[in-house]
């Protein structure tokens, strides 16, 4: 599991591999990741955007952005928690991804938490890279 923690908002990371829906033979790999966003402060916040950088092994960059999460923009009052799942594919067997969170509190201040660099390996290249 991956975590950081900025301005007291936790988010963590946990990406999987999908062989069902993976096609080495085509160049065509996909994993999922389920992250989950805790709020550890006392002030509520919302989930305003994402921005991804997600790179392949070739040195690949694709950039995301866009509003919200899984077409949600949750808000999170102490203590509260947001999980959600989602997916990316990659032309080659091992990638990494990493991002931020736009967020936004009551008082309408807007600033930005880290989501921690990943990994993205199929269990062939998680072996040859030890």
């Amino acid at each position: 599991m991956y975590r950081a923690v900025t301005r007291d908002i936790e988010v963590t990371v946990e990406p999987t591999y999908c062989p069902d829906r993976s096609s080495p033979d085509q160049s065509a790999y996909f994993w999922t990741y389920t992250i989950e966003i805790t709020n550890l402060g006392a002030e509520t916040v919302q989930l305003l955007s994402r921005r991804w950088m997600i790179i392949d092994a070739l040195g690949k960059r694709m950039e995301v952005a866009g509003p919200g999460v899984v077409g949600e923009q949750p808000t999170l009052g102490p203590s509260d928690s947001f999980r959600y799942t989602s997916g990316v594919p990659l032309a080659t067997a091992s990638g990494m991804m990493s991002g931020a969170y736009e967020m936004i509190t009551e008082d309408g201040e807007r600033f930005e938490i880290d989501v921690p660099t990943f990994s993205l390996d199929t269990p062939e290249a998680s072996r040859t890279l030890n």
